[in-house]
Formats: C-alpha cells, structure tokens, sequence
C-alpha cells in the first residue's frame, strides 16, 4: 500500500480517503499517514512528566 502511494504520489487526504480494514498493516499505515497529517485518532497521548 505505500508503494502504490508512493508511486501515486497521493496525498495524505488521499490516502485518509480510502478503506483501511481491521487490524491490519495497512491499519498502520493509514494511521501514520493521519499522525502525518495530525488527523490521528488512535495514539498515544504524550508522556507525562
């Protein structure tokens, strides 16, 4: 999935866009692609201190 993105060249509304079935890899890299983006809803919160 990321190198048909890749070669693509979709962005990461594009890739947002489309189907990310669970749990899979491609999950993952949907979810990566959102925390790039910072439209991520599942992560991690911050450490705290």
């Amino acid at each position: 999935e990321g190198l048909i993105a890749i070669n693509g060249k979709l962005t990461i509304e594009d890739i947002a866009a489309t189907i990310h079935a669970h749990p899979t890899l491609s999950e993952a890299f949907s979810e990566a692609v959102l925390d790039a983006g910072n439209m991520a809803i599942h992560k991690l919160g911050e450490k705290r201190k």
